[in-house]
């Protein structure tokens, strides 16, 4: 079972569950970072039968990195916000409960590497169902495929002691919230979208939901919608914007063939309010938890539908993102006198993007990959990154011995400036902020000639690398000779 967070207070009138400020939230959640929306509500419990986790958030030393959550943890821990191990009291004495677990892509069985596993989905909603002795307002805060909802009212219904005479409305409320501003996107969402059965039970509990988020969200942002769309809208978001990176990202590898610049590209296109400007930043491919799974789970769903054109095309926006991995690190050996076995390559940056420490599906893991299979001695800098995550990703415990040889051939470095002495070749994997302001000066010294810098997250100042005495290879703009015929 994984976490559950309860708010404190509870008003139960007749067989209807009425929510006000004093009604207990349950969350059931493989997100911590969920709690800061619950945070604005007047007590909140996370509960975790993990007790190493529960003491983690207990402690100074906060189990994950996002920018301002250590605040308000610090601030709320101990008055209003509390954490637990007792699941199952949670569950029994709240109102509405919130399933936010985790649904990772299958990796074996029926629709491997598609199909969305609901194992811990299925878990909770049982746990629910033998605990519960009041009705409850069950909640998806999870991503699913379409429909899981109908399962998760069989579960509940089948499993739940009927002398008891209780019901339980579900609801699926998505997140959207990026990480590295989850704070702010939680605190101040573009909308909040909430799905329910067009039923008069369904639209009472959907109206209960919405007036919690009215104590702190704008009552026009929180959009209400049937229970199938809201699932399909997750689904259909993340898709959408993997699908802008993947075609900016395309048209970076015309640009780098004919001399066109991506940056002023995508500026010039995201000046029209048709497109805008978001999304439009060419990077040697995107990753997180979310868009790769989300993708193959509609691709799943599609298929399972006998919709083989649309699963085709959007099996191509995850087609569009290894390739564009790919041509990263081809570029870089291409440039490297087309050889880097033995050479030192500094790569800064290894989460899937800046202001996290998140590692799931980051570009970086297969750009250290590629670079070990030539034989390069790789270092690498990542300012959020746990020192053990980098192994548990880089190691394949399939292949005996792998560790041994990766532990070789990597080096885990305290600061960019260590991951670059020695190095024939600086890649630039995450967008950090530090890394614009980094002593390129000192650095040039101290690393192999000619100093060579790969940036794959168009952050650098490619000109006054240049004037310090780097060549410089940007993703999206073509070779040194041609940028300067330009220029």
């Amino acid at each position: 079972m994984h976490r559950c967070w309860l708010c404190g207070g509870s008003d139960v009138l007749g067989d209807r569950i009425q929510v006000s400020s004093h009604s207990r939230f349950c969350l059931l959640l493989s997100s911590p970072k969920n709690f800061i929306t619950h945070s604005r509500l007047p007590i909140v419990t996370i509960v975790d039968v993990n007790q190493d986790r529960i003491n983690q958030w207990n402690s100074d030393n906060l189990p994950i990195f996002e920018p301002g959550l250590d605040e308000i943890v610090l601030k709320c821990r101990g008055r209003n916000l509390f954490f637990d191990t007792n699941v199952d009291k949670a569950i029994k004495e709240a109102d509405l409960i919130f399933v936010s677990v985790n649904t990772p892509t299958k990796t074996s069985g029926i629709g491997s590497g598609a199909a969305a596993d609901l194992s811990y989905v299925e878990l909770c909603t049982r746990r629910i169902a033998s605990i519960s002795t009041s009705s409850k307002i069950v909640v998806e805060k999870s991503t699913v495929p379409c429909r899981t909802a109908e399962s998760m009212r069989q579960v509940l219904e089948s499993n739940t002691n009927p002398d008891l005479n209780i019901t339980f409305d579900i609801l699926s409320n998505p997140e959207f919230l990026a990480e590295g501003t989850a704070v702010a996107d939680l605190l101040n969402p573009d909308r909040v979208l909430i799905g329910s059965l067009q039923t008069p039970a369904g639209k009472r509990a959907q109206a209960a939901l919405v007036n919690v988020y009215a104590n702190w969200v704008p009552i026009e942002k929180c959009v209400t919608t049937g229970l199938w769309s809201s699932e399909l809208t997750k689904l259909a978001a993340n898709a959408l914007l993997a699908q802008r990176i993947s075609s900016i990202n395309s048209l970076s590898a015309i640009c780098e063939v004919t001399g066109a610049d991506i940056d002023e590209v995508a500026y010039a296109c995201g000046l029209d309010d048709r497109i805008g400007k978001r999304f439009l930043k060419a990077s040697i491919g995107f990753g997180g938890s979310c868009f790769q799974k989300d993708i193959l789970n509609l691709v799943y769903l599609s298929e399972s539908l006998h919709l083989k054109d649309v699963a085709d095309y959007w099996r191509q926006v995850i087609i569009m993102n290894e390739s564009q991995k790919i041509r990263f690190t081809r570029r870089i050996v291409k440039q490297l006198f087309n050889t880097i076995r033995g050479k030192r390559i500094a790569v800064l940056g290894f989460a899937f993007k800046k202001d996290t420490g998140d590692t799931r599906c980051t570009p970086a893991i297969t750009l250290v990959q590629h670079l070990r299979a030539e034989g390069a001695q790789v270092a690498i800098y990542d300012p959020k990154v746990k020192h053990e995550q980098y192994w548990l990703d880089l190691v394949d415990k399939n292949v005996p011995g792998d560790e041994t040889v990766a532990r070789q051939q990597i080096t885990v470095c305290k600061s960019a400036e260590e991951a670059c002495v020695g190095a024939s070749g600086i890649v630039v994997a995450t967008e950090w902020d530090e890394f614009k302001t980094l002593d390129w000066v000192k650095i040039h010294k101290s690393v192999e000639k000619p100093a060579t810098v790969f940036d794959g997250r168009l952050i650098l100042d490619a000109k006054a690398l240049r004037k310090i005495g780097f060549k410089v290879f940007v993703i999206g703009q073509g070779d040194e000779e041609e940028q300067s015929k330009l220029h």
